[in-house]
């Protein structure tokens, strides 16, 4: 007897382009410009191996030479070094009953089309702290040149002006990337810090320029991206809340693509799509698979510890992975460490 399967509700072809699609409209990390996606990045996730290579070539330095007709300059040298970036590949399933549906009134199919979207960006976004809680680690070189601390450090003082973000810190604090600081696109940072900035009046609130109908919350200029997951540490009894400048497309972003259809993937889709079916248990089950390069410019990924193929969130969070390559400003990140003002 003929059955209903989930491939014959939802059309492989027509849920991944809808994923891609929504997954991108939904990420404030893309909309922002912090993550900006790279045809080259693409191309490289395409590549074998676990890590990829790339090379480049350091800038020119030494002084000029003035020229007299009784002697020769004296050359100097190009220097080159190499950044390295991890492949990421995921994949999640999920399960539903056709009792569960008839019960519920609604298909559970068409449910997880929608909500899959928003699970793909919260994941990215995960993705990304676990990454920052790696390169600013102890010894990667970011955790000196590319962090401002604002927070006491001892003394058991009350935090003042000059421990938390505001407009004049802030200032402080993206100096750090000297004459590159005007390429500064978003702020990531912790909902206290957010709650902290609405009470001193310096958050603004705009209407969303891709037209989803959204507001867009902007301090001094820079989107505002709010995520309770960003590290929090506690020095001296108080806690220090972690906040990430970002540059125009300081991460880059890259997605591998699947030469040949597998049980319903599609073709040179950046998605992997398959259905199964336990007819007997009247179960249908979604799997999903993908391939990504998430890469901080400027900071080498050296696989110095990684377990699998590819590294998981706990290995991207371990500073021993990570080593800055760039100039520290050409790496167009920077980490704020600042308290918040005691409540009343």
């Amino acid at each position: 007897m003929a059955k209903t399967l989930v491939s014959d509700v939802v059309v492989p072809s027509v849920f991944v382009d809808y994923v891609i699609e929504r997954t991108a409209e939904k990420s404030r990390l893309i909309q922002s410009g912090i993550m900006a996606a790279d045809p080259q990045f693409d191309a490289l996730a395409n590549q074998g191996g676990k890590t990829i290579e790339m090379p480049f070539w350091q800038d020119l330095d030494g002084d000029d030479e003035v020229l007299d007709d009784s002697s020769s300059m004296t050359p100097g040298k190009i220097g080159a070094s190499q950044d390295a970036a991890a492949k990421m590949i995921r994949g999640r399933g999920w399960s539903y009953n056709d009792l569960a549906g008839m019960l519920a009134g609604d298909d559970p199919g068409r449910a997880i089309g929608e909500l899959v979207s928003s699970y793909k960006s919260r994941r990215l976004q995960k993705q990304l702290l676990s990454m920052l809680t790696g390169i600013f680690g102890s010894g990667t070189g970011l955790d000196t040149t590319n962090t401002k601390d604002l927070h006491i450090t001892s003394g058991g003082g009350t935090p003042g002006a000059g421990n938390i973000l505001n407009a004049s810190t802030f200032l402080d604090a993206q100096q750090l990337l000297g004459d590159e600081k005007d390429r500064l696109t978003g702020i990531l940072m912790h909902s206290q810090v957010e709650t902290l900035l609405r009470k001193l009046d310096l958050i603004d609130f705009i209407p969303d320029s891709v037209g989803t109908g959204m507001t867009m919350k902007v301090f001094q200029g820079l989107e505002v991206i709010v995520d309770d997951s960003i590290t929090t540490e506690t020095v001296d009894s108080k806690t220090v809340y972690h906040s990430f400048l970002f540059g125009q497309g300081a991460i880059a972003f890259g997605t591998g693509r699947k030469p040949e259809a597998v049980d319903g993937a599609v073709p040179g889709s950046t998605w992997e799509v398959e259905f199964s079916r336990d007819a007997a248990a009247g179960d249908s089950n979604l799997w999903v698979r993908w391939l990504n390069i998430m890469h901080p410019r400027g900071v080498k990924f050296t696989d110095s510890s990684v377990a699998g193929h590819t590294p998981s969130n706990a290995e991207l969070a371990t500073a021993a992975n990570w080593t800055r390559v760039y100039e520290a400003k050409n790496v167009r990140i920077v980490r704020i460490r600042s308290n918040v003002l005691p409540t009343s």
